[in-house]
């Protein structure tokens, strides 16, 4: 699922869900993803409904550039203006964006603002997705069996 403002340029930026996404069997080959990304100059946010960042703002700062909790900013995904608020605290225009969620009406909610939208079921999915999108940043994964579980 792809959103359509990027005029096919590379990503500047990279947005990605915490349930459902990280917390997924393989979330370490994820934020592998995240540290070679910023590593090339790419600006990366979590963004998560949670009520607030506890224990996964301790977890995970200085992985990303920005942790965005709804909880903290008063909006939630799907709403645009979380979005809007994500890109504006990564100093990009929402068109120069990747959002990775496994929930289909939050991926269609920053495809709705411009960024690029990425549905995420698998670990190694959509690590093969997120490398077509940012080439040159790909990791190692391991085989993938025909029902997306590692091997």
């Amino acid at each position: 699922m792809s959103g359509q403002g990027n005029g096919g340029r590379t990503p500047n930026g990279l947005v990605l869900d915490y349930a459902g996404v990280l917390t997924d069997s393989g979330g370490e080959n994820l934020l592998e993803f995240v540290d070679t990304a910023r590593e090339h100059g790419v600006r990366t946010a979590l963004l998560s409904n949670a009520a607030g960042g506890g224990s996964v703002r301790r977890r995970l700062h200085g992985r990303f550039d920005e942790l965005v909790f709804s909880g903290e900013v008063g909006v939630m995904k799907p709403e645009p203006e979380i979005f809007l608020l994500t890109a504006e605290r990564l100093g990009l225009p929402p068109e120069e964006c990747v959002f990775v969620d496994d929930a289909p009406g939050n991926v269609w909610g920053a495809v709705g603002v411009g960024m690029v939208g990425v549905r995420h079921d698998t670990v190694p999915g959509t690590i093969t997705e997120l490398s077509a999108l940012f080439p040159g940043l790909g990791v190692d994964l391991p085989p993938e069996s025909p029902s997306g579980v590692p091997f």
